[in-house]
């Protein structure tokens, strides 16, 4: 019998090429932090969860799909046991040349143990999410986390060798006056920062999201009374525009989803730690990849799934916070989806 052939690339129904995979490898994370999680969170049963080395199987297929910037979040992708041996598994594809780019978000609070074992296999930057430099605050944010843990954590990353992006979440009322003390002290270490506005997913009670929001186009404008930002044409594959500080000399970046979505040039898929891939961060819309995955030791049907997602993927989301849109757009976390 003849196999099929799929091309090795990815079309999405608006002409945009998915050449970037984010996964999920655990909804599961040390900390609960007020924006994402509700501090009493049911997480998925483990027996729903992939393997590893199912979840291996699934980005090599993405790999051989033309993928060449493959991310893992969570959760916090760092408390999933035995997660190393996912990351060295990948990692052979950036040896081979299939992958350009092996990436990682976490919180940084398992840094210390693992950041040079990410080093040796081919990890060579990540994006750690913090958004305050006030201890006190910083376990407010967080609900359980240690600023000291993580501050150790970027030290470990930075001696061997990785690249280190900070994500501050932009909260009103939360961290609105230190925007110039998180880009001089990242600055200062040579790190990149960017903000991102609060997005309208899962429920974390009552009104408080529309509390915490603040538009990044404020935000920017607050910025630019201490510094000059001028435009860069920098790009790492995902969503950010950045900036070049003139006064610091660093990189600053802005995700707007909510102001200025960046859908037009979207060339993202998120795929879960039980096999569901999300064709955009903001909309119910997915397909099930873990039946076809089991269904054959062969890609054949696992391929056909995929061609048919990506054939659904829609031209973008529907994101809105304001005082008639308070539920969130999505009911799934963003732990579940990863970031």
């Amino acid at each position: 019998m003849t196999r099929p052939h799929y091309p090795n690339y990815m079309i999405d129904p608006f002409g945009r090429h998915i050449s970037y995979l984010r996964v999920s490898v655990t909804d599961r994370c040390d900390f609960r932090c007020v924006y994402c999680m509700a501090e009493d969170m049911t997480f998925l049963p483990k027996a729903e969860v992939l393997s590893l080395e199912e979840l291996e199987r699934l980005c090599s297929a993405f790999v051989r799909r033309g993928v060449k910037k493959l991310r893992l979040t969570g959760g916090e992708p760092l408390v999933r046991k035995n997660v190393m041996s996912l990351v060295r598994g990948l990692g052979k594809h950036i040896d081979s040349g299939a992958l350009e780019e092996l990436t990682l978000t976490t919180n940084g609070s398992q840094l210390a143990k693992y950041a040079k074992d990410l080093a040796a296999v081919g990890v060579k930057r990540l994006n750690v999410s913090m958004d305050t430099l006030d201890p006190v605050k910083f376990r407010e944010l967080t609900r359980w986390g240690d600023l000291d843990q993580v501050m150790r954590g970027l030290d470990a990353a930075q001696d061997a060798g990785l690249k280190i992006k900070i994500n501050a979440v932009a909260l009103r009322g939360v961290n609105d006056g230190e925007f110039e003390k998180l880009i001089r002290w990242s600055h200062g270490r040579g790190m990149d920062l960017t903000f991102i506005e609060v997005m309208p997913m899962g429920e974390i009670g009552g009104e408080a999201r529309l509390d915490q929001y603040m538009p990044l186009s404020m935000a920017r404008a607050e910025i630019a009374k201490h510094f000059t930002l001028d435009e860069s044409d920098f790009r790492t594959g995902g969503p950010a525009r950045y900036f070049n500080v003139a006064e610091t000399g660093g990189r600053l970046g802005f995700i707007t989803p909510l102001t200025h979505n960046f859908c037009e040039s979207c060339n993202r898929v998120r795929l879960t730690c039980t096999g569901t891939l999300y064709m955009c961060l903001g909309q119910e819309d997915a397909a099930d990849l873990r039946a076809p995955l089991r269904a054959s030791e062969s890609d054949d049907i696992l391929d056909r799934a995929i061609t048919e997602a990506i054939a659904r993927k829609p031209k973008g989301h529907d994101f809105m916070i304001d005082r008639r849109h308070t539920a969130p757009a999505v009911r799934r976390h963003m732990s579940v989806t990863g970031g």
